[in-house]
C-alpha cells in the first residue's frame, strides 16, 4: 500500500528511464518499438535491459486498455494530455496492474520524476492518478473489463475492433479471445539449430541455459529461461539463429532435396533461406530475392554466418517476371502481409495495420504468388506463407489462385500435421476454401501464427 511508506528517492530506475525515452519516440514520433528499444538499450545490463524490453512492449501492446482505464482515473480524455504526461501515466499503469514486481511507491515515485523531466507541470496529475490506481489496484480495475462482445474484448484485450470482430468471425468468440490475450504476453524464444555445423542436441550441450526440442522439428530448441541470443558466442560462430517453431516449419514443408534449385521470393532477412539451404546440405541453389538493398545486404551476412553458401542473393523486385522462366524444382511464396500472427514479436504492428493496408497487399501478395507460379517447372512443389492471420491473405487467396490455374493442385498438409490444421469456424464458408491448409495460432500452438499451402504444378 502506499500509506506509511517512505518516499522513493529521486534516482530513477534505468530500466523504467529507457523505457520512458523509447515510449516517447513510438508515442510521439512514430518509431518502431524494437528498433528504438535496441538503440537506447545498449548501455542496460541484460537485466535492466530484459525489464525495459518488458516495459516497452506491454505498455504499447497494452495501450487501448490503459488508456482506457487513464481515461476514467483521470477523468478526461487521453488524446488531451500531454504526451509525455500520456505516456508516462501509460507506463507507470502497466506496471502497477500488469507486472506487479515493484514496491508501488517506486512506480509511482519514479513516473513521478519521469514527468518532470519532459512534461510542463504535469507530474501532479501522473502522481494523483497513479496513486489512485494504486489503491485500487488490478484486481478492480481489470476485473471492470469484460470480452462477452468484439468490441468489449477489443478494449480488455487492447487490439483494434476491426481485428478483434475478424477473428471472432473467423476463429469464434472462444478462440478470439484467448488469441487476443496470449499476443499480450511474452512469445516463445526459439533456436534453429545450423546443421550444416551441428545437430540440435550438440547446441542444447553448449547453450547455458535450459531448452526443450520440438518434436516435429528436429533442429528447432525452445528456451526455457532468458537468454542473450545476439550477444552468444555461439551465434556468431553461426551455430544457430533465433527463429519460430512456426517459421521453421515453412522449410520443412517445402522439403527440398540436395541438388535441387530452389527460388525463395522476398527473402530477408534470410531466417527461411539459410534453412532451405541447410535442408539442402548446401547441394544446389537457393536462389533469394530481396529488392531493399540494405535488406539484401543484411542476408548476405546473415548466409555467410551460417555458412549457407548455397543461398546466392539476388536483388529484385519479387512483382516483376522472371527471366530465367520454369527452371525451379521448389519455390518458397513468403510476401509482406498485415503481420497479425507476431504480434507479440512486434508490439506496435497492431496499431500500424489497417483493413486498408491488408487490402492492397493482397493485390501485392497475388502478384508475387503469380511469379513464382510462373518460375516453377512442371511437377515442381510451390509454397505459399504468410505469418498473418487473415482469411482474404492466407485461404481465400489460396482458393482464387487455384480456380484460375487449374494446372496446380494442394497437398493436404493436414494429414501430414492434422494438429495444425485450418479448421476453424467460418474458416470454410459453402466449401469455397480447400482443405489441407495449415494455420498456427499462437495460444494453441505456442508459437507464431503462419499459414501454410503447399501446391504441385502438373
Amino acid at each position: 500500500m502506499m500509506a506509511g511508506v517512505p518516499k522513493p528517492a529521486t534516482a530513477i530506475a534505468p530500466a523504467r528511464s529507457c523505457a520512458y525515452t523509447v515510449l516517447l519516440r513510438v508515442f510521439q514520433h512514430g518509431a518502431y518499438a524494437d528498433q528504438a528499444l535496441q538503440a537506447e538499450s545498449r548501455a542496460l545490463d541484460p537485466r535492466d535491459r530484459a525489464l525495459a524490453m518488458r516495459l516497452v512492449y506491454g505498455t504499447v501492446q497494452r495501450m487501448d486498455t490503459l488508456d482506457h482505464l487513464i481515461g476514467g482515473l483521470a477523468q478526461r480524455p487521453p488524446e488531451r494530455l500531454d504526451p509525455p504526461v500520456l505516456a508516462t501515466l501509460r507506463l507507470g499503469l502497466y506496471e502497477l496492474l500488469y507486472l506487479r514486481g515493484s514496491p508501488d511507491y517506486a512506480v509511482v515515485g519514479d513516473a513521478v520524476e519521469l514527468a518532470k523531466t519532459r512534461a510542463r507541470g504535469g507530474h501532479g496529475l501522473v502522481n494523483a492518478v497513479l496513486r489512485r490506481a494504486a489503491r485500487e489496484g488490478p484486481g478492480v480495475l481489470l476485473g471492470a473489463l469484460t470480452d462477452a462482445t468484439p468490441e468489449q474484448a477489443a478494449v480488455k484485450h487492447s487490439h483494434p475492433e476491426w481485428i478483434a470482430r475478424m477473428w471472432w468471425r473467423e476463429l469464434g468468440a472462444h478462440d478470439a479471445r484467448a488469441l487476443m490475450a496470449f499476443d499480450n504476453e511474452p512469445g516463445e524464444v526459439a533456436l534453429r539449430a545450423n546443421t550444416l555445423l551441428s545437430d540440435a542436441a550438440a547446441l542444447a550441450a553448449e547453450l547455458p541455459v535450459r531448452t526443450h526440442p520440438d518434436p516435429e522439428i528436429p533442429e528447432a530448441l525452445v528456451l526455457e529461461e532468458p537468454f542473450d541470443v545476439h550477444g552468444s558466442p555461439l551465434w556468431k560462430a553461426g551455430a544457430f539463429l533465433a527463429q519460430s517453431r512456426a517459421a521453421m516449419l515453412v522449410a520443412r514443408t517445402l522439403a527440398p532435396r540436395p541438388g535441387e534449385r530452389v527460388l525463395d521470393l522476398c527473402a530477408a532477412p534470410g531466417g527461411k533461406s539459410t534453412h532451405l539451404a541447410a535442408l539442402m546440405e548446401n547441394r544446389g541453389e537457393v536462389v533469394a530475392v530481396e529488392r531493399n538493398q540494405r535488406r539484401a545486404g543484411a542476408l548476405v551476412r546473415t548466409a555467410q554466418r551460417l555458412r549457407a553458401s548455397a543461398v546466392r542473393v539476388e536483388i529484385a523486385d519479387a512483382t516483376l517476371s522472371r527471366t530465367d522462366g520454369a527452371s525451379f524444382d521448389r519455390v518458397l511464396v513468403d510476401p509482406p502481409c498485415s503481420g497479425l500472427g507476431v504480434l507479440q514479436a512486434r508490439p506496435d504492428q497492431r496499431w500500424r495495420a489497417t483493413p486498408e493496408a491488408t487490402a492492397e497487399m493482397v493485390q501485392a501478395q497475388a502478384a508475387i504468388l503469380a511469379v513464382g507460379a510462373r518460375a516453377l517447372r512442371p511437377g515442381g512443389v510451390l509454397v505459399y506463407s504468410t505469418c498473418t492471420i487473415s482469411p482474404t491473405e492466407n485461404e481465400r487467396l489460396i482458393a482464387a489462385f487455384l480456380d484460375s490455374n487449374p494446372d496446380f493442385s494442394l497437398d493436404d498438409l493436414a494429414a501430414e500435421w492434422p494438429a495444425l490444421a485450418l479448421s476453424a469456424p467460418g474458416a470454410q464458408p459453402s466449401g469455397a476454401i480447400p482443405a489441407g491448409l495449415l494455420l498456427t495460432l499462437p495460444h494453441r500452438d505456442r508459437t507464431a501464427g503462419f499459414f501454410i499451402a503447399r501446391l504441385r504444378r502438373s
